[in-house]
């Protein structure tokens, strides 16, 4: 098979839409391939189980659980991945500070989430106890943003 035939081989595989080519002739063997990475090998581990040697304690545990109940009032989550803000610009002032009389519906802040400004609204009438989270911040799902009770 001389340079010609060879080149003539490749531009057929490159035209084609096999991903691998494997031919043999007259003893030498012509290896192909085209389309990026190639699958490696998956491997599993085995894991070792973990022991704990410490118990951990307890009491932490109870003390943060009393704490937030001691607490009380209705927390108000995050229903969105985003970034936060306390007022629908910065010239504006805030739609709720502490000490603040919300009603259920009322506007408490803005998550804004792929260029979407989306008004939190309150879900329980109140008085506004807390603000967990401050301006421009980054939010997760489920994040608690406010506390009214």
């Amino acid at each position: 098979m001389d340079y010609a035939s060879i080149k003539e081989l490749i531009k057929i595989i490159n035209d084609s839409e096999l991903t691998t080519f494997e031919m043999e002739f007259d003893g030498v063997i012509l290896k192909m391939g085209k389309g990026g990475v190639q699958p490696s090998a998956i491997t599993q581990e085995k894991v070792k189980p973990t022991t704990i040697s410490k118990p951990s304690k307890i009491e932490d545990i109870k003390e943060e659980v009393v704490l937030e109940e001691e607490k009380g009032g209705t927390f108000v989550t995050s229903p969105i991945v985003g970034t936060f803000y306390t007022a629908p610009s910065t010239e504006k002032p805030p739609f709720v500070k502490v000490g603040d009389k919300v009603k259920k519906g009322d506007v408490l802040c803005i998550i804004e989430a792929m260029k979407i400004m989306n008004e939190i609204q309150s879900d329980a009438d109140g008085e506004i106890a807390e603000i967990l989270v401050a301006n421009e911040q980054m939010v997760e799902y489920g994040q608690k943003l406010f506390r009214i009770k």
